[in-house]
């Protein structure tokens, strides 16, 4: 009996997905670029808007689940997930989808912000249109994956009262374009490799038309970067014109996570990516060091010309 409780409980926290809940820190985005990563009070309310985001983007989980459980159960990997191995029922997954759902726009509108709660309500909307049927329809599919990325930067910006520039919207909606196209390229080579068609939008996709778009988006990612950092603009807001120092991260990143893609045959999950490859972690990490010290010591001499 013990067992049958503890394995219940590891098939709610699984149906939950809490490991992808690290997306939603795009949320925290325009904090960084402001420079004011340590304003207290906006911090607490992203956590709050953190939380949120979390509670709703579960409930589309379960939804998703829910859905595909018959596709999921070909699957070589989701025919584990609680509902497709039988763990979980679909009845008592419902009633949890409605109690996140609930809880986390009843919270963002009400006890954030008004206007954080309608873009939270876009959001859901969107994954839920996108969970309906949508998400058939070849190339649509991608772009709303990625709008949804752009949703949680936008959302963090009118949480805090700040404004979210169009290069940082531009860039963020590329680069989880770069994410959605590698994931469907994965689920294209389990096709081929069982015979089984994991998505119905995958009758859209071949490897050459992936493979090319993935290129040209990787390309046009990279150079978007560049020219934020070098923008008039963005150098007359962080009063430093030495932006460009951090490119040398975002293209050994993309091309890294390009590595994977192409080389290691392995990027079904861009979340599990983010939590496994070091070379990706270290990246970001220098990433971040690179554009703190730039932006938030203007009296070190370490980028000097």
């Amino acid at each position: 009996m013990a067992d049958t409780k503890k394995n219940l409980l590891i098939g709610y926290f699984t149906l939950i997905r809490p490991k992808e809940w690290i997306k939603n820190f795009f949320l925290f985005i325009p904090l960084f670029f402001a420079g004011k990563p340590f304003e207290f009070n906006f911090i607490f309310n992203l956590a709050g808007g953190f939380v949120c985001f979390s509670l709703v983007a579960s409930g589309i989980y379960i939804l998703n689940d829910i859905r595909d459980v018959k596709s999921d159960q070909l699957h070589p990997k989701k025919r584990f997930r609680p509902i497709a191995s039988g763990l979980i029922s679909r009845n008592p997954a419902l009633v949890l989808m409605i109690l996140f759902w609930i809880v986390g726009l009843g919270l963002g509108y009400f006890f954030l912000k008004p206007k954080f709660g309608f873009i939270l309500a876009l959001y859901w909307i969107l994954n839920l249109s996108y969970s309906l049927g949508l998400k058939n329809i070849s190339i649509l599919d991608i772009l709303m994956v990625s709008a949804g990325f752009v949703f949680r930067v936008k959302a963090g910006g009118a949480l805090i009262g700040i404004y979210v520039s169009t290069w940082l919207n531009i860039m963020v909606f590329l680069l989880s374009m770069i994410m959605a196209i590698a994931k469907r390229r994965d689920d294209l080579l389990l096709k081929l490799q069982s015979g089984v068609e994991i998505r119905k939008a995958g009758k859209g996709y071949n490897l050459d038309f992936l493979n090319t778009v993935l290129g040209i988006i990787s390309g046009i990612t990279i150079m978007a970067y560049i020219m934020y950092t070098i923008s008039p603009g963005v150098i007359a807001q962080h009063n430093s014109h030495r932006l460009y120092y951090t490119c040398i991260f975002v293209i050994a990143g993309i091309l890294r996570y390009l590595q994977i893609t192409f080389v290691e045959a392995d990027s079904g999950s861009p979340t599990s990516i983010l939590y496994k490859d070091r070379f990706i972690q270290i990246c970001i990490l220098l990433w971040i060091l690179s554009f703190y010290f730039i932006l938030y010591v203007p009296d070190i001499q370490l980028f000097t010309e």
